[in-house]
């Protein structure tokens, strides 16, 4: 891969001699993609796409001064189960029936009595939910292969191996995702009393029977060569989700490093303050029979310091364990333009009727590749303003991802290709070893609930209500200035933005700052809506066209309160 880099480096130095290639459009931001086997068998080959991908969006991540640290990198795959079942065996025990799950722990490095604590915090919980313990792992790395800050910044890297107990239920699947969702408890009790403890330095990448995920605060070149498990062979995966990371609004961290527990994510998510207090007002309501006794335990859904894709991730989380599908959540938290396509089913558009009684749209420039360890699914945001291509060959592999030819694939061994637009998905089933189309998904979705029926007692209201007929048209003289005054408004308003909009029917269009006091320190009378004040995201994402918000945006708002 080396070879490839200093090559395209060369051909990118030939072309800007001749004038035919220009650095400047070339565009920052995250490489985000995955790579799946549709028949949902593990194969070596998707891990090696998945690494031979990464390393093709190295030019998507940051670099610091010592043109080794990198501001994060990671991949997501299965977990071999053979390859960890052969550790265990050398350490004198016997793998039991069922999966065995895997975590992925980042601890304190040079505190080791911190360490200490934080392995009896983790071990104690899983003690206390029944499940044995094979043992800890040292995870082998290449220090030197990274840069000085992010070596002094490194934690210590270690797995802990779990068996399941409970293997046994009446099918497999509901044995894993019955297995996954203690693990999910687990490892928010975990971080509870770890948070308790005072303890800053500690982080779980993932702790599941499915998956494990390898990431850091590297190059994406620097991927199998720092991590050298990933160049073992027995390491197969049916999917491999990767991630190069562009910092935006948060500091490299090797915590903030992507893949993330199930979505790897690009894109800025504009109503991030807005979203997060959104779930903090729906806590006290949520309640899963699924969770047990443990509702408190996985709350708060969004730990403080997590950046904008790691919130997203934590309530993608959440409603999977509650014992929605990976499609479904994903039409939940981020759904297509649906009120104002006419050509729309109207099985789907009940569908999206329904999704907006339960949850507020995450809405921003956003591409996002996810799994909930039966589903492997990739989809765009209703502005569709992060690519996203696609390519299936013909050896059954599903190829996603923010730019073309990150996997190379022979023309002749790809029988389709194509965009995932603006509010589609395209995934893979593992379970059923089928390939969903976007169309093919929301026909899934809109049938597996009587959609229409739950959305018929919604009232749109449309048109403003009559005026009562017992009051005057119009007010003059001393009633307007009285009702006037009541409402706020003053001399400047009357002149400034009213005289305009009644004379011109055009909005007041000005070059001067506001520097109207704020309501809360003004000394005037300022009306209740004064004291709200619209934030917008403080990244420079592409502009919204006046076409392009007529279709995809809306003035709309709900009124009634949402429930559980």
């Amino acid at each position: 891969m080396s070879d490839f880099i200093a090559e395209w480096r060369a051909n990118a130095a030939h072309l800007a001699r001749h004038g035919l290639y220009d650095p400047a459009h070339e565009h920052d931001a995250c490489g985000v993609g995955l790579i799946a086997a549709i028949d949902g068998k593990p194969r070596r080959s998707v891990v090696l796409a998945g690494i031979t991908a990464l390393k093709a969006v190295w030019h998507r991540g940051a670099v610091d001064a010592d043109g080794k640290t990198g501001d994060g990198a990671g991949i997501h795959v299965e977990i071999p189960q053979a390859f960890f079942r052969e550790h265990i065996a050398r350490t004198g025990h016997v793998a039991g029936g069922g999966r065995l799950a895997v975590g992925m722990v980042f601890l304190p490095k040079t505190d080791l009595g911190a360490q200490e604590l934080c392995r009896g915090i983790v071990e104690t919980e899983i003690l206390n939910f029944g499940y044995q313990i094979y043992g800890w792992r040292q995870v082998p790395i290449d220090a030197s292969v990274i840069g000085e800050k992010a070596n002094a910044t490194r934690p210590e890297i270690e797995q802990i191996m779990i068996a399941n107990n409970d293997a046994g239920s009446d099918t497999e699947d509901a044995d894993e995702t019955n297995f996954e969702r203690d693990l999910y408890i687990i490892r928010r009790r975990i971080e509870h009393r770890v948070l308790e403890a005072h303890i800053n330095d500690f982080y779980i990448c993932s702790l599941s029977c499915r998956s494990i995920i390898y990431k850091g605060m590297f190059l994406a070149e620097q991927i199998d060569d720092f991590y050298p498990d990933l160049k073992d062979d027995r390491f197969e995966s049916s999917f491999a989700f990767y991630h190069q990371r562009y910092s935006t609004n948060t500091f490299p961290t090797w915590r903030l490093a992507q893949p993330f527990r199930m979505l790897a994510h690009n894109g800025e998510i504009n109503t991030i303050r807005g979203n997060v207090n959104w779930m903090k007002c729906h806590e006290p309501r949520m309640v899963s029979a699924l969770f047990r006794d443990h509702g408190e335990d996985i709350k708060p859904v969004i730990q403080t310091g997590s950046s904008d894709s790691a919130a997203l991730d934590a309530t993608f989380e959440v409603l999977v364990r509650a014992g929605r599908s990976a499609p479904m959540v994903k039409t939940l938290l981020i759904p297509e333009a649906w009120s104002k396509e006419a050509a729309m089913p109207e099985a789907h558009r009940a569908l999206y009727s329904y999704c907006n009684t339960v949850m507020e749209p995450w809405d921003g420039p956003a591409a996002i590749a996810v799994t909930d360890g039966r589903w492997v699914l990739a989809g765009m945001d209703r502005n569709g303003l992060r690519p996203l291509r696609y390519a299936v060959s013909s050896d059954g592999l599903l190829v996603v991802g923010s730019e073309t030819g990150m996997v190379p694939l022979p023309e002749s061994e790809i029988i389709e290709k194509g965009r995932v637009g603006p509010g589609s998905m395209i995934g893979v089933d593992l379970a059923q070893g089928r390939l969903y189309h976007d169309r093919d998904i929301k026909d899934m979705l809109a049938a597996d609930r009587p959609y229409r029926d739950w959305v018929r007692n919604i009232t749109e209201l449309s048109y403003a209500p009559e005026a009562d007929a017992a009051l005057p048209a119009r007010f003059e003289g001393a009633a307007l200035r009285c009702r006037q005054r009541a409402a706020g408004y003053s001399l400047e308003d009357l002149e400034l933005i009213l005289a305009p909009m009644t004379e011109d029917a055009k909005e007041a269009s000005g070059s001067m700052g506001d520097d109207t006091p704020l309501a809360v320190l003004s000394q005037g009378y300022r009306g209740l809506h004064h004291y709200f004040r619209q934030q917008f995201s403080q990244v420079t994402n592409p502009p919204i066209d006046s076409l392009r918000e007529s279709r995809v945006m809306s003035l709309n708002t709900r009124l009634g309160n949402l429930t559980n």
